[in-house]
Order: C-alpha cells, then structure tokens, then sequence
C-alpha cells in the first residue's frame, strides 16, 4: 500500500477565507473535512473538541480557522491554529500552501510551526521562510496509520485492560505530562482539565498488571466523521518492553470498534521502528507521511 497522501490539486487562482468563528469554519468546511476523514482527522478531532470543550480547550490565545476556495467556490482545503500550538493544514498544493503563509505572516510572525502532510509542510516552511526570513526545520515526520484488521499480539501480557475513571485523574494528568516531556510537546493545556475531559467520554483505557497497578495507558479522540484517532499511547519508562502499551492500544482499538467507528487512525513517529513494527503487527496500515517543521525567531528586517 502506498504511504504517500493523494497529490492535492494545484489551483492557482483560488482563495483563502479566515475566520475565528468556529460554526462558521465548519459550515463551510465540514462537507470537505468529512469526504476524507482520515487526511484530516487532525482538524476533525480539534475541532470537535474545541466544540465540546469550548476555545480556550488547547491555551489561552483565541483559535482561528480558514477555508481555501477554488475559482468555482469549491472548497479544496483547510487549516486552523490553537495558539501556542503549530497551525495544521489539510493537503493542498504549493500554491495556496504558500498564499496561507503569506496571510498568517502579514497576520502576525509569531508562529511555532506548521504540521501537516508532508509536501503541504514543506511548501508552507518554504514559504514562511521567504515571507519572515525565520527559518524552518523538520522536527518531526510521521506516518499516518489505519486499522485493517485488528490481530491482537500474543502472548497477551498478564494483566486486563479497564476504562479510566475519576478516580485516576491524577495519574492520568501526571502521564499526560510525562507523555508530553517523552516526545517533546508539552501542552499548553492543563494537564487536570485534560484529565478530565478523556474520562467524561471514557477516552483513555489502562492495562493494569496482575496486581491492579496501571502499566500503561491508551487513548482515542472523539468520534467525529465516523473516525477515531488513538492518542496518546504511554508506557513508563520503567514498565517498556513488556507490552503493556501494545495491549492498551489493542483494548482502546476495541472500544472504537465496539462504539461503531468506521476508521480507526494513529499516527507513529517514523525515527521510532518499534512503535512502526508494533503498530503494523495488530493491524494498522499506512495511509501517508505527514511533518512537523518548527520555525526559528523572525529575523529583524
């Protein structure tokens, strides 16, 4: 199967629309960000929790969200940025990747980064570079996984997997943190409020070990546009190796499934085999490479 996302169109003379408005993003974007939920499960499952969970859901600086319309009004892509977090864009060609920089740019060069496939970001680096003089890098590239068939691995590790709830809220805001710090991406958010919102709609699933001490943990987003994305999957660094993260994210898989989900998606870092191996082994599939480019200070004009 093919790990390249579909070559999005070139259009040259489309436009892109902003707005802060998050009703309005969706009623002109929803349409186009459910014909291919899992290129853009990112926006989906953002967006959706930026609904439930109301604007600030991610920091403190107000959320903005576009829309780019092809010279027939046709909308071809998308994006939106929580602040301090990178903006994410949906694939589109070099062209609007480029009119979207230039925009956020005269909009203010303060941005971290862009995350998105991979071309899409790399066109988009490019071009904040040349409209800020702030240099990017690639930080991060990432393969986007879907469920094919689940195959549970075995041996099972010794234990059983079970929901969490309140009554884990602090163990599972502490591994939010130490998940953070693991892979370089501390949140903005809090770790307790985030704590808190997984367990509302039971989106985080513990393996304990035999004595009931919780090995691992494994959560999903969500359901929107028929797709869940499992994230995050943590596993102290003391209890690697044994696979207790496998099994969560074998019993999360589950869940979505048991809910009704028709995709099941996760992303991997691709600088991690382990993680990659594991995945494919229970049954996830590539679907395409995606990046994450962070942007140095502006330059002084």
């Amino acid at each position: 199967m093919s790990t390249t996302a579909p070559e999005p169109a070139h259009d040259l003379s489309g436009a892109w629309q902003l707005t802060s408005d998050l009703d309005e993003f969706l009623d002109r974007g929803g349409d186009f960000l459910r014909a291919e939920p899992a290129l853009h499960t990112v926006l989906l499952s953002v967006t959706e929790n930026l609904r439930v969970r109301g604007l600030r859901a991610y920091g403190e600086g107000p959320p903005l969200f576009g829309t780019y319309a092809d010279a027939d009004g046709t909308v071809s892509g998308a994006f939106l940025r929580t602040p301090p977090h990178r903006v994410s864009v949906s694939p589109v060609g070099p062209e609007a990747a480029g009119s979207l920089a230039r925009l956020l740019a005269d909009a203010g060069p303060d941005l971290p980064g862009v995350g998105a496939e991979h071309a899409t970001a790399e066109a988009f680096s490019r071009a904040w570079e040349k409209h800020t003089g702030a240099a990017g890098a690639l930080t991060t590239r990432q393969r986007l996984y879907r469920l094919g068939d689940l195959t549970p691995p075995e041996p099972e590790p010794p234990g059983r997997a079970r929901v969490a709830t309140a009554a884990d809220r602090d163990l599972l805001a502490r591994w939010h943190d130490e998940f953070g710090e693991a892979v370089g991406e501390r949140s903005a958010a809090d770790p307790g409020e985030w704590a808190d919102s997984r367990i509302a709609y039971g989106g985080v699933i513990l393996w304990e070990s035999p004595d009931g001490t919780p090995a691992a943990m494994a959560g999903a987003t969500r359901q929107v546009a028929g797709q869940v994305r499992v994230a995050p999957v943590y596993t102290p660094a003391g209890l690697r190796g044994r696979g207790y993260g496998g099994a969560a994210t074998v019993a999360v898989t589950r869940a979505a499934l048991d809910a009704g989900a028709d995709e099941v998606l996760l992303f991997t870092d691709l600088a991690n085999p382990t993680s990659n191996g594991l995945y494919q082994r229970i049954g996830y599939r590539p679907v395409g490479d995606f990046a994450q480019w962070d942007f140095t200070a502006t330059a002084t004009p």
